[in-house]
């Protein structure tokens, strides 16, 4: 399905990441195959290909959609259960309800930057009652739509463990259970190229926040076709003018 980029993506996904590997492999070999498909041009060439049209345009545009996170969340190719490579579009100071939340994922991740600079922290839980007091929630899919739920899980309190900058050109790669908050580090947008991968999903992923009470819903409204192809061809347009 697709034209040759896709065709020849979707072979490089299968080839590096099918199989039972384990979570630090799997994570692994996702930060490499970001680095090969984001690297020197190929991503412009590869959202081009389909914003022609190629791929699965009504299939990708239904998982595409403004994340409350602060960025565009566009689906590339959707390999089933196991792989789905996005291209994510930060925007500068977006104000969102997510903007404070810090999570963390159902299935290992990696992330190539390939225009801009995002900022990023880790965090851990603190077992002694230090650090930042956050309400917990656990957040998931709703039955019979798309929509987030987050459901209230008490108090915790977290750790700063690491801060970073990542430049165009650097990637990284994270565990499933890692709690970490992005965002983008320029007055420009930021274009990430991001792969979560492994078929052992986990059923919900875990939300902190110190910025006060969420809804328990967040409506996901994807993106109709016309306007996922419409991203899709200034997201190329952006990538090449480098």
């Amino acid at each position: 399905m697709g034209g040759r980029r896709v065709r020849a993506a979707r072979r490089l996904l299968a080839e590096a990441l099918d199989g039972e590997l384990p979570e630090h492999e799997q994570a692994a070999a996702a930060r490499r195959v970001v680095g090969e498909l984001g690297a020197d041009g190929a991503l412009s060439a590869l959202v081009a290909e389909l914003a022609s049209g190629a791929g699965d345009p009504e299939g990708t545009a239904r998982l595409s959609y403004r994340h409350v996170l602060g960025f565009d969340k566009l689906l590339l190719i959707d390999a089933g259960p196991r792989h789905m490579l996005r291209a994510h579009v930060w925007h500068p100071d977006a104000g969102t309800i997510g903007k404070e939340d810090i999570h963390n994922h159902r299935s290992p991740l990696a992330s190539y930057v390939v225009r801009g600079r995002l900022a990023m922290e880790l965090y851990e839980v603190s077992g002694d009652g230090d650090g930042l007091t956050a309400a917990r929630y656990e957040e998931s899919l709703a039955h019979g739509s798309a929509d987030w739920t987050l459901a209230a899980a008490g108090e915790a309190r977290l750790r700063l463990t690491h801060t970073g900058q990542y430049a165009a050109g650097s990637s990284y790669a994270l565990p499933a259970h890692t709690l970490h908050r992005a965002w983008c580090d320029t007055d420009e947008p930021t274009v990430t190229l991001f792969l979560e991968t492994g078929a052992g999903r986990r059923r919900h992923t875990d939300v902190f926040t110190a910025a006060g009470p969420h809804p328990g819903a967040v409506a996901k409204v994807p993106l109709a076709v016309p306007e996922y192809l419409a991203a899709l061809g200034e997201l190329a347009d952006r990538l090449r003018s480098r």
